[in-house]
């Protein structure tokens, strides 16, 4: 693996993290990059910031793919209404749902945010870009959806048909310190569930939280080759520490067959299509060709009587504008670095390779073949190496997901990371946003990234805000 392909670095980083500090002193400069990592989208990249940063068009996008573009965004960002409705193209929403746009989960097309505001410890917002996954695990050692309340919670619905119920979060704090004697403080959430419309749910139930995303990049991720990411999986087997990533398979509708997992937080999704036409039916109740039914349990009598959209009982987006919502998000543009030349943000991203941040965020790859003839054979540095690694008992679901089981988490992309608080208005990470800031989440590593954290939990302050000035500036 070229972990460090874009970086000329001295021998001298490659010395053990208890002698970094030192060792970076010794040099007589910082370590030049590349300046096509100013470009993480290669050609798609857009030099923006701000509110918007994310909602722009691949900046190599062609006059009818930015038409397309334009119908696309439309129907990610307006609401869905009840059925029946004169608004017969955009009619059918749940009847049990948890947003009412895609948007509504990826505000301005970015990352979600757990509930923020708290009576007693507990939560009293209802999340809307925080979804909960229910299963119940099978003799045969597999989950499924939990009997009353199916694969995913619903905490809303329409008129005629109750919700599922409240979800609440409640975070435990605890305490650690850095060597230096700096002393930090992480979060742990607690879920609950109240005002359960069908009943108790099953007593075994796991659950999974997951948080919503950012989007751009999306289309550059679907056209890393397999070859590629199955390459990281050999590299990185034959490496004698404990980072052993490996690929999910999983079952993809529109290819109508198992192929490599690369979508979600469980890498549980194969492709761009799937991804969006699942969240379309689990998330707000919109039923397509692929997912033509309602997420009713035979226990939820109300909603399996409830109206449906669409023309004559047929899917409720069709083909067509489900196909301009893929090529949306497809082809939002990749927003540029910014501080690229900073002296700590260069510091930092050598502090990033030698931690071995950069084994699982793997930094560069080209694009293979796309339908998007603009994703094309693109230089790009996502930093992810798309693979599932254990992360240890702390950030632990205990719920598996195709080949992942409860401690493997898909390695995120860090690109545009340092935006989200722009558009988004915070900077919670991780899974289930528990993490505050990039240095919490970086604590939060643990399983095959515990000697990574251990060589961060070594570094003097000036150090970590290297590290999270280089991270925040991808």
């Amino acid at each position: 693996m070229r972990l460090l392909k874009h970086w000329r670095i001295p021998f001298a980083l490659t010395l053990a993290c208890a002698g970094a500090s030192a060792a970076w002193m010794t040099l007589a400069s910082p370590p030049t990059p590349d300046s096509a990592e100013e470009k993480p989208g290669g050609d798609t990249t857009v030099f923006e910031t701000g509110l918007n940063a994310f909602s722009f068009p691949a900046a190599n996008l062609d006059e009818d793919g930015r038409t397309t573009f334009a119908i696309g965004n439309s129907f990610f960002r307006r609401n869905w209404v009840e059925a029946p409705s004169s608004t017969a193209a955009r009619d059918g929403l749940g009847p049990l749902f948890i947003a009412r746009s895609c948007g509504g989960c990826h505000n301005q097309d970015g990352r979600g945010a757990p509930p923020n505001n708290f009576h007693h410890g507990l939560s009293t917002d209802q999340p809307i870009a925080l979804l909960f996954r229910l299963s119940v695990m099978g003799a045969d050692g597999k989950p499924f959806p939990e009997p009353t309340y199916g694969d995913q919670f619903a905490n809303a619905a329409v008129q005629g048909v109750k919700p599922e119920g409240q979800a609440h979060v409640r975070y435990t704090e605890h305490t650690g310190q850095f060597a230096d004697g700096t002393r930090y403080r992480l979060r742990s959430p607690q879920y609950s569930f109240d005002h359960l419309g069908y009943g108790p749910m099953h007593p075994k139930t796991m659950v999974s939280p997951r948080i919503a995303q950012q989007l751009p990049g999306m289309g550059l991720l679907e056209a890393i080759t397999e070859a590629d990411i199955l390459g990281n999986v050999r590299q990185q087997s034959s490496r004698s520490d404990a980072i052993k990533g490996m690929a999910n398979r999983v079952y993809d509708p529109f290819a109508g067959k198992e192929v490599l997992g690369r979508f979600g937080w469980k890498a549980n999704t194969g492709s761009l299509a799937h991804q969006t036409a699942a969240a379309f039916n689990g998330d707000i109740g919109i039923t397509s060709e692929k997912f033509p039914d309602e997420n009713c349990t035979k226990k939820q009598t109300d909603c399996l009587k409830a109206p449906r959209g669409g023309d004559h009982g047929g899917p409720e987006i069709d083909n067509v504008i489900l196909s301009k919502v893929i090529q949306y998000q497809a082809t939002l543009g990749v927003p540029a670095r910014r501080d690229f030349n900073d002296v700590d943000v260069r510091r930092g991203q050598a502090l990033f390779a030698q931690a071995q941040c950069a084994v699982c965020h793997r930094p560069g790859y080209t694009t293979g073949d796309s339908p998007f003839p603009s994703l094309s054979g693109q230089k790009i540095t996502p930093y992810t190496d798309l693979l599932l690694h254990d992360m240890g008992q702390g950030l632990a679901d205990n719920r598996p997901d195709g080949l992942a089981n409860g401690q493997q988490w898909r390695t995120p992309p860090l690109w545009a990371l340092g935006l989200v608080p722009d558009v988004n208005g915070h900077s919670f990470q991780l899974h289930d946003g528990r993490a505050r800031n990039t240095l919490e989440a970086i604590l939060w590593h643990g399983g095959e990234a515990d000697a990574s954290r251990q060589q961060v939990l070594k570094m003097p302050k000036a150090d970590r805000d290297a590290l999270v000035k280089f991270i925040n500036s991808l």
